[in-house]
């Protein structure tokens, strides 16, 4: 997954945070309504371009993140998003408003693609508006990150600005740099509204594990020690105005924001996190938490795009996991892996030193290579899958090393629509064991190509609306469906412990929704989430704990990766039975990918429209 570095899936991630709003008074936005009744194509297709413009308007960072930050919407290069109660309330607000707008639309006149973006902008805005109902939590607007804790380990502005700032928010201009300055003061902003939403929810009796204040309470404290002294927000804009030659006391102005206004703003988030602390206890799940139960059923449905329950989840993984296990017992019996259970066995092999990397700088290194290699060879494998071919601009970057701890293993996105701003595949690399030589090629199949990278970049293509909205069954479903992909074209022929870890990756995942349910729906512990991903699937304890503390703040996300996989696999088997031999393998990815990221229902209309479209 699974996610923040602003690539266009972390883009996404700025309208799950629940943004709305412009944090710069005196600057609202002018959202654009259509009244009265819509037929046809043409008005229809000017009201999804009203939809896409409305919800850019309430994401300046996705709007910089996309390089959508440009003539009429310039100014909002100078702004961050509105994460207070306020900003909650405004964009639900826009949803209502053009989703009643949506509903007016006569679909049985349009085409099939205007149709489908309709249908589309409907399913996330209704399920978004469910999540707004919520007593309290972030909501994602077709999106992934849907999270009951406004600010903890992986959630909040503390994460989000530094890295966007520095990384997407481009400093090449003397007004570039000023914009930079507008958006430190705005994040000061950006964290009181925050900690407005923290107290209320405490209030409601919402507090957080205790497992998990302790990771974000140490987080937070390293980046106010940062701020404190000017930090990585004065020193990359001092950098890159130098490197620019822009002239100007950049730095003192800049550290003077950090110190005055962002330093205390922290200090406050993490008063509040350490009071919170005090009355927080180690029950993991929404269970233990005052209307956890409704929020996690709504949390599930916005996960998977489907009305399963969690008894209905947790038995899928059960019994796909024990079908993947069948797959893999043999290939271990083949390299001499014979005694105990495929878990025990898995274990075994993640011990091996031939699949393992060098410890510190050097096996990070090692692993940097190892990725590029591999992105060289799964590149090559594209055109036997695809009939049109996507450029995949992307960069491999390390996670900044503050983040790493309450961070996945990794997690990627496309770029922006104009390839300006590349895609991204962020490496966690806290240590070295966290990947192994086996696992590494399938991640990268994952998070890159022919993953979300890919799969985003055609989605870039689509209109507006269409780039901004995703949906965590269809994004997480393909880029599972991608590592099958990279096997089925004989990837893994000349390495056949690769494929075993690519099983493992899909087992893993089958196991996810198991320990999600079990958390939030079976009272299990945090240890109990680790222990059946050690034992059942032989994974790593360092990456699952961190995987089982995830699913405690995502609620529900984990859900979506294998839901979506087997789903896109079942269409894929009716396509193919009912074509026989007009069947074929890349129009069918063309279908998935050129129809963009939709719900699971919507999905099968495409793969309908495809097999009618074959047989002509």
């Amino acid at each position: 997954m699974n996610d923040f570095s602003y690539s266009r899936r972390q883009a996404l991630g700025a309208l799950s945070a629940g943004v709305a709003g412009i944090s710069l008074p005196g600057c609202a936005p002018t959202l654009v309504g259509t009244p009265g009744a819509v037929a046809g194509d043409g008005a229809a297709n000017a009201l999804i371009e009203s939809f896409g413009s409305n919800l850019l308007r309430l994401s300046p960072e996705g709007a910089t993140s996309l390089a959508l930050d440009a003539g009429a919407n310039a100014d909002l290069r100078f702004k961050l998003a509105d994460r207070s109660q306020a900003g909650q309330d405004q964009l639900a607000g826009q949803l209502r408003a053009d989703l009643a707008r949506a509903e007016m639309v006569d679909t049985a006149s349009l085409s099939h693609s205007t149709r489908t973006s309709i249908e589309v902008v409907k399913s996330a805005y209704r399920t978004a508006l469910e999540g707004f109902a919520q007593p309290y939590g972030d909501v994602a607007v077709g999106g992934w990150r849907n999270t009951p804790y406004v600010v903890i380990q992986n959630v909040g502005a503390y994460l989000d600005v530094p890295r966007f700032l520095d990384t997407d928010h481009q400093v090449k201009t003397a007004p570039d740099a000023e914009a930079y300055l507008s958006r430190l003061d705005s994040y000061a902003v950006q964290l009181d509204g925050e900690l407005g939403r923290m107290k209320d929810a405490a209030a409601k009796g919402l507090i957080p594990p205790a497992f998990l204040l302790d990771k974000a309470i140490k987080q937070m404290d390293q980046a106010l020690g940062g701020a404190r002294k000017g930090g990585a927000l004065v020193e990359s804009l001092v950098r890159r105005t130098r490197n620019a030659g822009i002239a100007g006391n950049w730095g003192p102005r800049a550290d003077a924001i950090v110190r005055g206004r962002v330093a205390p703003a922290l200090t406050r988030q993490l008063d509040e996190l350490r009071a919170q602390r005090g009355r927080a206890t180690m029950d993991a799940g929404l269970w233990a938490r005052p209307g956890g139960d409704a929020f996690y059923a709504w949390a599930l449905k916005a996960s998977t795009t489907t009305s399963m329950t969690p008894e209905e989840i947790h038995q899928m993984g059960l019994r796909e996991l024990a079908e993947l296990h069948g797959q893999m017992d043999p290939i271990l019996r083949k390299i001499g892996y014979t005694q105990g259970s495929v878990g025990d066995r898995m274990n075994a092999l993640a011990k091996d030193p031939r699949y393992k990397f060098s410890e510190g700088d050097k096996g990070r290194a090692e692993i940097m290579a190892y990725i590029h290699q591999y992105l060289d060879r799964w590149r090559k494998l594209t055109p036997q899958a695809f009939r049109t071919l996507v450029p995949a601009r992307l960069e491999v970057k390390r996670l900044p090393p503050e983040e790493e701890p309450g961070a996945p293993s990794a997690y990627g996105g496309a770029g922006s629509p104009d390839g300006t701003i590349p895609g991204k595949y962020w490496i966690n690399l806290r240590t070295t064991d966290l990947h192994s030589k086996y696992s590494l090629p399938d991640l990268t199949a994952h998070e890159a190509i022919p993953g979300h990278v890919w799969q985003g970049d055609y989605a870039n293509r689509l209109p507006l609306i269409r780039t901004l909205l995703a949906f965590n069954a269809f994004s997480e479903g393909w880029a599972l469906y991608a590592e099958q992909l990279v096997d089925e074209l004989g990837g893994y022929s000349d390495f056949e412990v690769g494929r075993l870890g690519f099983l493992q990756s899909l087992a893993f995942r089958a196991c996810r929704l198991v320990v999600d349910t079990g958390l939030h729906a079976k009272r299990w512990s945090r240890e109990q989430g680790v222990q059946f991903f050690v034992e059942q699937n032989g994974s790593n304890p360092l990456e699952v704990a961190s995987e089982v503390d995830r699913y405690c703040s995502w609620a529900g996300q984990a859900c979506g990766y294998k839901v979506g996989h087997s789903e896109i696999l079942r269409q894929r088997s009716r396509a193919r039975q009912a074509l026989s031999g007009a069947y074929d393998l890349r129009d069918f990815n063309d279908t998935l990918v050129k129809g963009g990221n939709v719900p699971l229902d919507v999905l099968a209309r495409n793969v309908d429209y495809y097999i009618a479209s074959a047989r002509r």
